[in-house]
């Protein structure tokens, strides 16, 4: 993998801002993880969907990129399925689509018991 795409895919300052880190990068596939903090709870004290939300898009980010093609996210849908439990999140993405133009991205995010927490689907379009 080129060191210069990932230090690219490393600069992302809001991803650096609400913790996430890339853990594996290779083409198509990203993996990532945030530490939960008290800052990513909402008001009754469970994970803040924007902070779920945040990992996905960052893994979707990752994955499309990878391929050295620059890519924005044009779609994301997510449909959060429980609330996490510990203090570790990891979100996977897969590109299961990628055409000259657009990209798809599947992302799955799970706690540190393997439990499934979201499922995103993301639309790139490759600029």
């Amino acid at each position: 993998m080129d060191s210069n795409l990932i230090q690219y895919i490393q600069n992302d300052r809001f991803a650096k801002l609400v913790g996430t880190k890339l853990v594996e990068l290779k083409p198509g596939y990203a993996r990532v993880q945030m530490e939960v903090t008290e800052n990513h709870l909402n008001g009754v004290n469970m994970v803040q969907g924007g902070a779920i939300f945040s990992l996905a898009d960052y893994a979707f980010a990752a994955a499309c990129n990878s391929s050295g093609m620059l890519t924005v996210g044009i779609n994301v849908n997510i449909s959060y399925i429980k609330s996490p439990r510990g203090k570790v999140l990891t979100a996977t993405a897969n590109e299961v689509s990628s055409g000259k133009k657009i990209c798809t991205v599947h992302i799955d995010v799970r706690d540190e018991n393997n439990d499934l927490i979201a499922v995103v689907q993301a639309t790139g379009y490759r600029k």
